[in-house]
């Protein structure tokens, strides 16, 4: 068979750019070595969270199993709702590297502290933890669209969105017993992205608005994982984006013509 050209290829698909690059091939994780480190950072950065919340007191089975729970809260419940096998017993690539980053956080805690100190690693760490949540939302939203049957409409709707939303966040709400702790002062950025990119991706994949679009499913992984990347970033290195929009070209070059007429009047 003959190779088709590149011509040919782009008339097939216009836009089969958006996942035909270096960049989209990483954020959906086409190779297994990506995703053994996609899940590495996802499970250091839940390790920052919890060995900053737990007590320095705990016993290691305290903390290791709160690690756990953080780490796989959404692949617990949700395969729980569907009737299917929770994630940490079906992938045992999952408690290695929770394993690996507890171990790393209990004896080398000073790389906590380079990953709050560190702009770069930290931007790291959070690209590849919004990676892998993406691609749990992806899997588990599907996941719950095909076991769960419909009702009112031609698709199951609100149960595979809420199912996405909480494969996203569901480590909030482990163990059990902190009731709605969690929603107390609101939803938290992570479970609003959840939300939003649950039920974009259901909508978008199980209706006609993919209707004519080649790849949609991976498609619609990549803008959910590229929107939970610059939603992550945003969050976690306390970009303000009230001030960025209002540092416009005009009020700039405002601001720089007052800081001239300044150092004039100080000479």
């Amino acid at each position: 068979m003959k190779r088709r050209s590149q011509t040919e290829d782009l008339e097939a698909d216009p836009y089969s750019w958006v996942i035909e690059n270096d960049l989209a091939q990483f954020m959906l994780m086409h190779k297994q070595e990506i995703k053994f480190m996609c899940m590495f950072g996802y499970t250091f950065m839940h390790g920052c969270k919890v060995f900053s919340s737990v007590p320095p007191t705990a016993s290691l089975s305290y903390k290791f199993v709160s690690m756990l729970l953080a780490c796989t809260g959404g692949g617990i419940l949700v395969p729980i709702f569907i009737n299917s096998i929770p994630v940490p017993l079906c992938t045992d690539a999952y408690p290695i590297a929770i394993f690996t980053s507890f171990l790393l956080h209990n004896y080398f805690p000073i790389l906590r502290g380079v990953v709050k100190e560190s702009t770069i690693v930290k931007s790291m760490f959070v690209f590849m933890y919004e990676v892998l949540r993406a691609a749990v939302v992806v899997k588990l939203t599907s996941a719950a669209g095909a076991a769960i049957p419909a009702s009112e409409f031609s698709i199951p709707i609100f149960g595979p969105i809420f199912c996405g939303c909480l494969a996203g966040c569901g480590g909030a709400f482990l163990p059990l017993n902190k009731g709605l702790d969690p929603i107390k002062s609101g939803l938290a950025p992570n479970m609003m992205s959840a939300l939003v990119a649950a039920g974009s991706f259901h909508l978008f994949t199980n209706t006609s608005l993919s209707d004519g679009v080649k790849d949609a499913k991976v498609k619609a992984h990549f803008f959910v994982a590229a929107f939970f990347v610059i939603f992550g970033l945003i969050s976690a290195l306390n970009i303000d984006v009230g001030k960025l929009k209002k540092a416009s070209p005009e009020s700039a070059k405002i601001k720089r013509e007052a800081d001239t007429k300044d150092s004039k009047k100080k000479r």
